[in-house]
């Protein structure tokens, strides 16, 4: 029938629609629960990187394991310490006045020699000043000129004058006359030599003014620091900073590199000057360098409880710098008493050579106990990973250990809650 067929339409369009509906009711909860996803995942992560944050660090200096020599234990080192390079000679250069930098002529690592010429000033007004006195100078000299020509005027004129008074041809009056005109160009012309020899000091005032406005090298050396820049006014009486320069640049003598060490003033009696000694950079824990003492610095440092201990270098190397770490093993004095230094390998003359003992040479206060065990702490970038060690014998403030190799970094005092793997910030090398 007509109605029943309309029915059956009407209940299939609605049958239609509401399976549409239960579609998008599905998909409205699938959206819900990705987003809840990453809603949650979010969370975590924050959770996460702040718990990391939030993780306990350690602040901590670092030291080097360094690689005894033959002879830098046993019998023949009696004492160690450390300490840095250092430069008997250096400088930073700058002008003797002030003025505004026309031109600067070095670079940082630059070797110069003594007397070239580093920077110019603005000598406009120097030059000015110098054409000023030579213009003096010169008329000066044509003044004197001028009174010395009168003046033999004048002795003439009084020659024949009293030529002329014998035989009563001019009166006494002339003749008195002619000798005053004498007397007085003689102290002009006097006078006037004085003017020439100011005006000559003035000349070489204004000459070494024009001097100043020229830096130069004041020794043989290597640049190791620029400090200003052209365009820049540099004065040496300024505080600095701003656009003021207290200094060009500074410059060190390579050749007068050497060390101090702090020695703990309880060892002090086991050095003398002269006594032969052997270093060990930081930088280069294999290579040991022959050296002596120079000098003990009579004075001692309270807070420290330490002498200062000068340390002069039997090599020069370029590998050698300023501000360097440095190791220093002071050697036994020779059977007959006396400060004999190393030969080239760095070792007592007469003395028979050493074998270099196993391990290397740590900080005392960088061994721990860890488990029953003694280990120290090597620094792995942000971390500190635990070696175990086999200690040995103590040589003032180091200690011999086995189970690490030279060169690696360490940390100096480890605190007790330390463990593997502990963040770390080292705040000293």
């Amino acid at each position: 029938m007509p109605g029943d067929s309309a029915k059956s339409r009407l209940l299939q369009e609605l049958r239609i629609e509401r399976d549409a509906e239960e579609q998008g009711e599905r998909g409205w909860r699938g959206w819900r629960l990705a987003l809840l996803i990453i809603v949650g995942c979010l969370v975590a992560a924050g959770v996460g990187a702040w718990l990391l944050l939030q993780a306990p660090h350690f602040e901590v200096d670092s030291a080097v394991a360094v690689a005894p020599s033959g002879g830098s234990v046993g019998a023949t080192a009696i004492l160690q310490a450390t300490g840095y390079v250092t430069a008997r000679r250096e400088a930073t250069v700058s002008a003797q006045i002030t003025g505004a930098l026309t031109s600067v002529l070095i670079e940082e690592g630059e070797h110069v020699k003594a007397g070239q010429v580093l920077a110019q000033l603005d000598d406009s007004a120097q030059k000015a000043s110098l054409a000023q006195a030579q213009a003096a100078l010169a008329a000066a000299r044509a003044l004197l000129v001028q009174f010395q020509a009168q003046l033999e005027q004048a002795r003439r004129d009084n020659q024949r004058n009293q030529d002329l008074i014998e035989r009563k041809l001019v009166s006494q009056q002339a003749l008195e006359t002619s000798q005053t005109q004498v007397a007085t160009l003689s102290a002009q012309v006097e006078s006037q030599r004085r003017q020439v020899e100011l005006a000559d000091a003035t000349l070489r005032g204004a000459q070494v003014q024009l001097d100043y406005t020229t830096v130069r090298a004041p020794f043989t050396g290597v640049i190791i620091a620029k400090a200003a820049q052209a365009g820049e006014i540099v004065s040496p009486i300024s505080a600095g900073g701003g656009f003021t320069r207290t200094g060009v640049g500074t410059i060190v003598d390579m050749d007068s590199l050497e060390i101090e060490v702090d020695v703990n003033e309880a060892y002090i009696n086991r050095v003398q000057p002269g006594q032969p000694a052997q270093a060990v950079l930081d930088a280069y824990p294999d290579w040991t360098i022959p050296a002596h003492v120079i000098a003990i610095i009579p004075t001692a440092d309270r807070s420290k409880a330490t002498v200062k201990v000068r340390i002069g270098l039997e090599q020069k190397d370029p590998r050698i710098l300023p501000d360097m770490g440095v190791r220093v093993s002071f050697l036994e004095q020779s059977a007959a008493g006396g400060a004999g230094r190393p030969d080239s390998a760095g070792r007592m003359a007469g003395a028979a050579p050493a074998a270099a003992p196993k391990g290397v040479l740590v900080p005392v206060s960088a061994i721990v106990e860890r488990d029953g065990h003694s280990v120290v702490f090597a620094i792995d970038g942000a971390h500190a990973r635990a070696r175990p060690v086999s200690p040995g014998q103590n040589i003032g403030d180091l200690r011999l250990v086995e189970g690490i190799e030279a060169g690696t970094h360490l940390v100096r005092t480890p605190p007790a809650p330390m463990n593997d793997g502990a963040a770390i910030v080292v705040s000293k090398q």
